[in-house]
């Protein structure tokens, strides 16, 4: 039976699969310059907006991304393909040299690929992060990748800004198109991770553990084959469904691939093609928050699919916008998506640009889905293709299943909502609160006195990890902070000393 935390005392339980989880995709790093003295752009996100800011970094990205964040969101890495960059936006240590191959000197200032590198923790170690990543053959989506590497990194050298102990490390060798698709598998510690092979309807599948790569399969799907493909892989969040584009050469058809994933055997089956579009090549994907839509595009237009009825409808079509304003150059028109840390999804343009788009309501169904093309003005500076390449880092065991042999599911001592509140003591009542709903579930945080009165109250939404608050003006004392989903519930002390 579950027990249900009691709001006046509470104890946390914390093991190491369960710090495995956290707070890890809320930093976006934007711009493409990779010029002194130019600026770049952050984009931090809490569960419901975002702070863009321009910042002096070293890194530019040309449409490879890969960062992460620690379980309380603080930004720790990134990757553009090339180097990996600490906290510091320095070369991490060893940091340098990744993706051997004659083609990578090329692209000295970030891989133009989609969707090539990405970072995840690594199983049962919560120093370490593993990155996996690929470059390609030669120039052009054409061009397969013939190596699926990964590296190591040990967050604890360098004094806490981290060093890579394991680089390049040959995980498949295979003639591959880009991108790496990757999902937590149902034990809820090791990680699926997924690619294409180029010119056929093979997937590639393999099972990362703690001891290294467990597990290799190909995996034949009845479908069109998956040829000059330079795609987003898109995992639903519930982690139940694989997603891909794929460009028919002899018909020159576009369609999307989505088939059914049993996160436990690693399976994947049910699997269907569902024509988009002709004469166009689909560049991005991701699903909507609560998995009832697949988003894609052409250059030219924003394509929903419904996962149940899995039909098409085009929700927004280029408006000829020219980025810069007042330039010759170049087309704010759309490539790649990112479903962020807000549950709003935002698309890059094919070419160096000054705006990104913005769609705001991405379970709504047809041109409700809200998107506001050039939204997001990033200022004086330029970005290029790039969203960074985030899992579902939060998703779980599943519980009861015969997966679920690690013991890390907390069905028996209540949700772990693994709930922070900082700063405490607050003097100005503005805090950042971090929390895990459970599953899809959404939730709300609430605010007593000492005489149990609510002052205060606010909407968690399901897919929300951290909220930004200010409190409204409070006296001076000990104040009960709680936060409720469904019968579960947890609570701690917050101290407001103006």
């Amino acid at each position: 039976m579950r027990k249900i935390l009691n709001i006046s005392f509470f104890v946390i339980l914390i093991s190491n699969q369960i710090l495995a989880q956290g707070f890890y995709n809320h930093v976006w790093l934007t711009g493409n310059n990779p010029f002194a003295g130019f600026p770049n752009g952050r984009i931090v996100f809490d569960s419901t907006s975002y702070m863009h800011t321009p910042e002096m970094r070293k890194m530019s990205f040309w449409g490879t991304e890969a960062t992460i964040c620690d379980a309380q969101g603080n930004f720790l890495m990134s990757s553009n393909g090339i180097w990996i960059a600490n906290a510091n936006n320095d070369t991490m240590l060893n940091g340098s040299g990744l993706n051997p191959n004659g083609i990578t000197s090329n692209w000295a200032f970030g891989l133009p690929m989609t969707s090539n590198n990405v970072l995840i923790p690594f199983p049962d170690d919560t120093t370490k992060f593993v990155l996996f990543h690929h470059t390609a053959t030669a120039n052009g989506p054409s061009f397969t990748a013939n190596e699926l590497y990964y590296s190591v990194i040990n967050i604890a050298l360098d004094n806490g800004l981290g060093g890579i102990v394991q680089k390049n490390v040959i995980a498949l060798n295979d003639t591959m198109s880009w991108g790496i698709g990757c999902c937590k598998h149902a034990n809820g510690r090791d990680w699926w991770i997924f690619m294409i092979k180029h010119n056929s309807s093979i997937v590639n599948v393999l099972l990362f553990t703690p001891t290294g790569i467990a597990t290799i399969t190909q995996q034949q799907l009845n479908v069109p084959i998956a040829w000059f493909s330079s795609s987003q892989i898109g995992i639903s969040n519930d982690g139940d469904k694989l997603s891909y584009v794929v460009y028919e050469q002899n018909t020159l058809n576009s369609s999307v691939i989505i088939a059914d994933f049993d996160r436990c055997s690693g399976i994947l089956s049910n699997d269907t093609s569902i024509l988009i579009t002709q004469n166009q090549y689909l560049w991005g994907l991701t699903f909507s928050p609560s998995d009832d839509f697949i988003y894609t595009c052409s250059s030219s237009n924003i394509f929903q699919i419904d996962t149940d009825s899995l039909t098409v409808d085009t929700v927004a079509s280029y408006d000829g916008f020219i980025s810069p304003p007042g330039q010759t150059c170049c087309a704010t028109s759309f490539f790649n998506m990112y479903l962020a840390a807000n549950a709003k999804i935002y698309i890059t343009s094919g070419s160096s640009v000054q705006h990104l788009h913005e769609m705001n309501y991405p379970d709504s169904a047809g041109i409700a889905c809200d998107v506001q093309q050039h939204a997001i003005d990033l200022g004086s500076y330029l970005h290029l293709r790039a969203v960074p390449n985030h899992p579902n880092y939060n998703l779980g065991p599943v519980v009861g299943s015969v997966c679920d042999t690690l013991s890390i599911g907390i069905a028996e001592q209540g949700h772990d909502f693994r709930f922070g509140i900082s700063p405490n003591p607050t003097n100005d009542g503005n805090i950042k609160l971090v929390y895990l709903l459970p599953q899809n579930n959404p939730g709300v945080f609430e605010v007593y006195d000492l005489t149990g009165r609510m002052v205060y109250k606010m909407d968690l939404p399901p897919w929300s990890t951290l909220q930004f608050i200010q409190l409204p003006m409070l006296s001076n004392g000990v104040y009960t902070c709680v936060i409720k989903s469904g019968f579960e519930r947890v609570g701690k002390k917050l101290v407001v000393m103006r």
